[in-house]
């Protein structure tokens, strides 16, 4: 089966949570949050969880178990926290969660970076990918720049298809 194929059988809406990973962002200055939601409704999809946590273990591995509780939703897209500052601690967090991870979005996205927007500092993104208790996660770096780069180039043209993916064999 082709590529359009499997898309074609993976059509219609993801229900997905968003969780923006700051220690300064609020419900009024989260325009990373607000554009991936944005992104996802603009695109035929739902939004049934948004959440601004600090940067912590504890705090983003709470409210993904929360947000695995709502067996509608389908896909987890973070935005902050990836960076390499010592604070930084999303990525170690979520890849130590991942069943499966989806190698290519990270490696995508910094080619992506790399040649669109910000040239050699894409080297500095951690951006991932990956499964876990059959919800795709989508970690992306907290800037707008970012989060639009890789809701428009990536996970919105996929969104269907990868769950679909990791459904099917349910």
């Amino acid at each position: 089966m082709s590529v359009e194929e499997h898309k074609r059988n993976a059509e219609g809406y993801v229900t997905c949570a968003v969780i923006t990973i700051s220690d300064t962002r609020n419900v009024e200055n989260d325009k990373s949050g607000k554009l991936m939601k944005d992104l996802l409704i603009g695109n035929g999809h739902q939004v049934e969880y948004y959440k601004i946590i600090k940067d912590d273990r504890d705090e983003i591995i709470n409210s993904i178990h929360e947000v695995l509780e709502n067996s509608n939703i389908k896909a987890i897209l973070l935005n902050g926290g990836t960076g390499i500052a010592k604070r930084d601690v999303t990525i170690e967090t979520v890849t130590n969660l991942f069943e499966k991870e989806i190698i290519g979005f990270g490696e995508l996205f910094r080619m992506l970076s790399y040649t669109v927007d910000i040239g050699p500092a894409a080297m500095l993104s951690r951006a991932t990918a990956g499964i876990y208790r059959n919800r795709v996660i989508f970690s992306t770096p907290g800037s707008t720049g970012a989060v639009r780069l890789a809701m428009e180039k990536l996970i919105v043209p996929e969104l269907n298809h990868v769950v679909h993916e990791i459904e099917k064999d349910l």
